[in-house]
């Protein structure tokens, strides 16, 4: 493994082969040439081709030898186990670099720094006083320099915002900020002089669970999420499906309550944690937190225990329907707000099944409480293959 006094590695532009033997190695840890040639279907010669350039590079190490397949049973102490010579596994340097990323909310900018395999070595938190493109870059700016006291080699930093993003750059439009056509990545490459790319957080953390957490492998992953905002995404063979369309009016429940802008039985009113607080106001006049709400139905008050339950059967027939037509391989529920299922798990699952037909296979609903540090770490993810799949290119 390199020091930090090291050489930078060079990191050059990746051929299509070179980007799927170092994504293999990265998302699914050491492999043997073996298995990554029988993975990616290429023959050894092939393989040493496309793995030499990155051993130079810096970017994979030969792990040390260990053999492709255990001893035969049978043999005393293993000796003599296997003709031929071991082979090395080949590992990604994951310490080689860092990547910084950030989520940026209304009111904080939550930060982290991760290694290449998207480990989090380092978190941070600063509130947010102005809202204004030039003050959060100044921010971001602090941030990254702080981050880079502690690891110069800060190789990118990703950046996940609510709303509309295009090209890795631009913010079309952001309402919890009040942006519009904000330029954010050229403006945080200008002032940190590293390389940047924003994406909506949704997406950042889609792709990273696509990359390192639950989808890894998996050819059809779904991913919803539900907290301040809703969103949902789909991983159709490693990729995201890219669409404008954020699900926020998605009509779950015709005759369910009414949400902030009138209408009836949205995701967002049903399923968020500003919708189901907005609901409990409606109907009482007053404030009331998630927490208290949640709490409230768990002790078995009538209100809250209805609204919660309402939203447990919303979220259940959303999840029915994701898998009766998007048929992914496993649901992951994440975000801050799945504290509802906590409460009303059993409810949830009543309603997928009432939705989906009795031989349809079960829905493998995965839960994960994501915070907004966890956001942060998608955001670095986007560095990271910006870094491995090459800037422009389709993540």
């Amino acid at each position: 493994m390199p020091s930090s006094s090291a050489a930078m590695p060079n990191w050059r532009p990746l051929s299509p082969g070179e980007r799927a033997v170092a994504i293999a190695i990265l998302t699914h840890g050491p492999l043997s040439r073996s298995e990554l040639a029988k993975q990616l279907d290429l023959s050894a010669g092939s393989l040493t081709r496309l793995t030499k350039p990155l051993i130079e590079s810096g970017l994979l190490v030969d792990a040390g030898a260990a053999p492709d397949e255990p001893a035969p049973a049978g043999l005393p102490g293993g000796a003599m186990a296997r003709q031929g010579r071991p082979t090395k596994p080949l590992e990604v340097v994951a310490e080689a670099q860092h990547f910084a990323g950030f989520k940026v909310t209304a009111d904080a900018v939550y930060g982290v720094v991760t290694t290449l395999r998207s480990e989090v070595v380092a978190r941070r938190l600063m509130p947010l006083g102005d809202q204004e493109p030039e003050a959060v870059v100044d921010q971001l700016d602090a941030m990254a320099s702080e981050f880079k006291v502690e690891f110069p080699r800060l190789a990118g930093i990703g950046i996940g915002v609510g709303g509309q993003v295009r090209d890795g750059s631009l913010v079309v439009e952001n309402t919890f900020l009040g942006w519009k056509n904000v330029p954010l990545a050229a403006m945080v490459e200008e002032r940190t002089g590293l390389p940047a790319v924003v994406d909506n957080d949704v997406a950042a953390l889609i792709e990273a669970e696509a990359w390192f957490g639950a989808g890894r492998g998996l050819e059809r992953f779904a991913v919803l999420t539900i907290g301040a905002g809703f969103g949902y995404g789909l991983v159709l063979g490693g990729k995201l499906v890219r669409t404008r369309e954020d699900g926020k009016r998605w009509i779950i429940d015709p005759y369910g309550p009414f949400d902030k802008n009138g209408e009836r039985g949205t995701a967002d009113g049903l399923l968020t944690i500003p919708g189901i607080r907005f609901q409990m106001q409606a109907a009482t006049g007053r404030e009331a937190t998630y927490a208290e709400i949640l709490d409230g139905a768990a002790a078995g008050e009538p209100l809250p225990h209805r609204i919660v339950h309402q939203s447990a059967r919303g979220l259940g027939t959303l999840v029915a329907q994701i898998a009766n037509f998007a048929v992914p391989e496993k649901i992951l529920l994440a975000g801050e707000g799945v504290g509802l299922v906590d409460v009303a798990g059993e409810t949830v699952r009543e309603a997928i099944d009432a939705n989906r037909h009795p031989s349809a296979d079960p829905v493998v609903l995965e839960t994960k409480v994501s915070d907004f540090h966890e956001w942060a770490r998608g955001a670095a993810v986007l560095a990271i293959q910006v870094l491995v799949l090459g800037a422009g290119e389709e993540r």
